[in-house]
């Protein structure tokens, strides 16, 4: 996901080498990040999910409805992260309708999935 330059700020940047914890389930969630370079496994339960690669996002569902992280993020190699906090989010929402769209997506996709996972 390409977000406008004003996101793009490289002195923004976060970096985590490989094995390091981005968040845990149950820590406050106030921002998400996109992928910049790298992949970012999304754990639940001791059990990898999903893998995050570049230009991919996560950590949004904390951003949209402000609960507690429900999965740990860890770096499955090393990585770079842009950050984007709640007022970054919600303006990239309502200026950028595509941006809503993809998060709503990635969102289905997501739930799609852990249905079928299920049985």
């Amino acid at each position: 996901m390409k977000l406008p330059n004003i996101f793009s700020d490289p002195s923004k940047l976060r970096h985590f080498a490989a094995g390091a914890t981005i968040f845990k389930a149950g820590d406050p969630g106030d921002e998400m990040f996109v992928v910049e370079e790298g992949e970012v496994d999304i754990v639940i339960d001791g059990t990898v999910v999903e893998t995050v690669g570049p230009e991919h996002f996560f950590g949004e569902l904390a951003l949209i409805d402000e609960a507690p992280r429900s999965a740990d993020a860890v770096a499955r190699t090393d990585c770079k992260l842009i950050p984007l906090n709640q007022r970054q989010f919600t303006f990239l929402v309502d200026e950028i309708p595509f941006f809503a769209l993809r998060v709503m997506k990635v969102l289905a996709d997501r739930l799609r999935k852990a249905d079928r996972a299920k049985g």
